[in-house]
């Protein structure tokens, strides 16, 4: 694993629920959070940021996953490009969008998937 990947892993898995989805919305902004969230308002996502609402444990699994591949292309990439990247259809992963394929599947089946398209297109792979 890269150095920069296993920052960004390291990153994931230290950040609370409020601090991923911060974390999250400041790149994706709140509409893409609540969709990859699997809620219908953004309101919600600003209650899970300012810790006054907790996501369910899959659903932290979600934002988890979308922030690693989001702070991977971050690197090199504008939040525009990011945003983008999650909405359009990816042909590595079949295409399907990542933020769709986050929302509807395991984390744990398409991860690694996922992150290798953030890498593919960040040029890190």
């Amino acid at each position: 694993m890269h150095d920069l990947e296993l920052g960004v892993f390291n990153d994931s898995i230290r950040r609370d629920a409020s601090e991923l989805t911060e974390g999250l919305r400041s790149i994706l902004g709140a509409q893409l959070v609540a969709y990859i969230g699997g809620v219908r308002e953004t309101r919600a996502v600003r209650e899970w940021a300012e810790g006054l609402r907790r996501p369910s444990s899959a659903v932290v699994e979600r934002l988890r996953l979308a922030y690693r591949a989001a702070r991977l292309l971050e690197r090199r990439e504008s939040s525009g490009v990011v945003q983008a990247w999650f909405q359009g259809l990816n042909p590595q992963l079949e295409d399907a969008s990542p933020a769709r394929l986050i929302r509807e599947s395991d984390p744990e089946s398409v991860g690694a998937a996922v992150l290798a398209a953030a890498r593919s297109f960040a040029g890190t792979a």
